[in-house]
């Protein structure tokens, strides 16, 4: 990490706004800082989505201190938290899973701390914001010298609640990782599941795709794997490996949500379509 420029990223469920502030807070600490804000448009409370969007960005950006903010158990007993990973980040943010998917791409927890020191929070700590309150000043301060040993006692961060993928022959059970805004489905399988459930899958081999709609009922739909969204007409839906290594299930030119009636599910199953 930089000691003449030291970087800070925000990623928060805020808007533009509240997420602002908290880059205020860091400059009124850290004024020598270089504070970047990945993104203020996670969906609200989807601790999923800002998870994976930390996973995927964070190894692309330079060392430093992450804040990752998507809260909605802010000013309940849940630990407020710093996690120093392998290649030399520490990322902030609440104690739910948020933080560990991107320490696990960033070298691995090597360590983490609550953030209980009062001399590393603002004077007065709400109930409702302690994106501004908590998580930018500690921040701030680790980016200005600070030992994250010195925010508090060593906890051990709680893992992110995803079901793993199950893969059977013929069979792939996915969760559902979450919906991006082009309404494509990030499903929680890579590359080396596919091939557990499937052997060596080409492109163009179709899946039967089956989930439950919003109203419990059971829903099919034949999608092709295929390389990219150009490999399937305007309109037809696709299988492929995203930018991240993910499994996913989009339309070209279109929302697979909209186009599939995909709202509300929460799981998917493939299966290999049976040769005739």
């Amino acid at each position: 990490m930089s000691e003449s420029r030291p970087f800070v990223s925000l990623a928060t469920d805020f808007g533009a706004a509240y997420t602002a502030i908290c880059a205020g807070v860091v400059y009124t600490i850290a004024p020598s800082a270089n504070v970047l804000v990945l993104s203020d448009e996670i969906t609200p409370f989807d601790v999923r989505e800002g998870a994976m969007l930390l996973r995927q960005a964070l190894p692309y950006l330079p060392v430093g201190v992450h804040v990752g903010i998507v809260d909605p158990g802010v000013g309940t007993s849940r630990r407020p938290v710093a996690i120093a990973t392998g290649r030399g980040d520490v990322l902030v943010g609440p104690d739910n899973g948020l933080l560990v998917p991107a320490a696990e791409m960033l070298g691995g927890i090597v360590g983490a701390h609550a953030l209980e020191n009062p001399a590393f929070r603002l004077p007065g700590v709400s109930t409702s914001f302690h994106g501004r309150d908590v998580f930018s000043p500690a921040a701030a301060h680790v980016a200005a010298g600070v030992d994250v040993a010195d925010l508090g006692a060593a906890v051990d961060p709680l893992p992110l609640n995803v079901p793993a993928a199950v893969a059977e022959d013929d069979k792939l059970t996915v969760p559902v990782l979450y919906t991006d805004r082009f309404g494509s489905q990030v499903l929680g399988a890579e590359r080396g599941d596919l091939a557990a459930a499937f052997g060596s899958l080409e492109p163009g081999t179709p899946l039967d795709v089956e989930w439950s709609g919003a109203d419990g009922s059971s829903r099919t739909a034949r999608v092709p794997f295929q390389l990219t969204f150009g490999s399937v007409a305007v309109g037809e839906p696709l299988l492929w490996i995203d930018s991240s290594g993910w499994l996913g299930l989009g339309v070209n030119q279109g929302r697979a949500t909209d186009v599939l009636g995909l709202a509300g599910a929460r799981s998917l199953t493939l299966r290999a379509v049976p040769r005739s």
